[in-house]
This record gives structure tokens, C-alpha cells and sequence, in this order.
């Protein structure tokens, strides 16, 4: 196994069939770009389930069921893993039903945070509860931070013991693109 790890998301929360004819909306589609990305050499896919007739992100363990068990089926060594986005859900009980599924990785953003139109709430309580669930289910938490506060966050769960290593940390910046060019000048 290489020591590159390359991440894909295909679908992500926001694009939809109206922005871009190609991002991947139902389950068929997202296997089909997963497995095709997988052919050139992604190692680890962070997938956002849509619900089949509306389009929009989900949280139903049917629908990510799907997607699994069809990357499964063409890419058995990928690793996969669930967003649990707060940008949409921000009940356990509905941020949590993937993960009973047993993905390799579940998303674990370490602080809430702005978008330019909504907010991705993610509270010290929600965190923990998720990092337990994770724990609890063998599912490895996919860290994400959005600025250094979220960093110290992840030093103090280290150090409560809540998270474990080994750990991997996705770190996003500039993600309001639009607002960095305002100070381009």
C-alpha cells in the first residue's frame, strides 16, 4: 500500500444538477464517478448521500447503504467514509444513522463554522457524542479543520482520550473563495 492517501468527494453538500450537469446525485451516479476515480488511483472517498428524488443531501443509512454497498462491490480496498455534516442536520440521532452502517471513516469537523449561507453547527456536545459513536463501532474519525482553533480542539479530544490515534486530518482553507477575493487587490 502507498503511503499517498488521495481523498475524493464527488457530490460534496452544495453542487447541484442545476450548477454543473456532472456532479453525482443518486446512488448509480456516485458509484460510477467513485469507481471511475478509483481506477486512476483515489485511496479514500468522503461521500454526501442525496436523497433519490429531491436531489438534496441526506442522511438515511438506506440511501448511503446503497452507495456503499456499490463501491464496495467495484472497489473493495477503497476506504470509504460518511460525511456527518452539521450544515444540514444537527440532530445526533440523524447525523449518526451512517456510521451503523460501519463505514471505514465517518466525518468529524471539530468546530461549527460560517458559510456564505449557512452555518455548519457542530457543538462540544455533538463532537464528543459522534467521536464516542465512531469509537464505540470501530469507525475512524476523518478530522476536519477549517482554521487553527479547530487544531487546539483536536489537541484537547487527544488528550480527554476521546480520540485515538492513529489520526487523519483533513485541513480546509480558503472556503469562502468568493470572500478572498474581495482582498485581492
Amino acid at each position: 500500500m502507498s503511503d499517498l492517501i488521495i481523498n475524493f468527494s464527488p457530490t460534496g453538500m452544495i453542487p447541484t444538477k442545476e450548477m454543473t450537469q456532472f456532479v453525482p446525485v443518486s446512488p448509480n451516479e456516485i458509484i460510477e464517478q467513485v469507481h471511475q476515480a478509483y481506477e486512476i488511483g483515489i485511496t479514500l472517498v468522503h461521500l454526501h448521500a442525496r436523497d433519490e428524488q429531491s436531489g438534496k443531501p441526506t442522511y438515511k443509512s438506506d440511501v448511503y447503504g446503497k452507495i456503499f454497498d456499490g463501491i464496495r462491490k467495484y472497489c473493495p480496498d477503497l476506504v470509504l467514509g460518511a460525511s456527518l455534516s452539521g450544515r444540514d442536520f444537527n440532530v445526533f440521532e440523524k447525523r449518526s444513522e451512517g456510521l451503523e452502517l460501519k463505514p471505514d471513516m465517518g466525518s468529524l469537523t471539530l468546530s461549527s463554522l460560517n458559510f456564505i449561507q449557512q452555518a455548519s453547527v457542530n457543538s462540544p456536545e455533538m463532537i464528543i457524542k459522534l467521536a464516542e459513536k465512531m469509537k464505540e463501532l470501530g469507525v475512524k474519525p476523518e478530522l476536519e479543520a477549517f482554521d487553527s482553533g479547530m487544531i487546539n480542539y483536536q489537541k484537547y479530544l487527544i488528550k480527554k482520550k476521546i480520540l485515538e490515534p492513529p489520526y487523519y486530518i483533513n485541513i480546509l482553507l480558503e472556503i469562502l473563495p468568493e470572500c478572498s477575493r474581495i482582498y485581492h487587490i
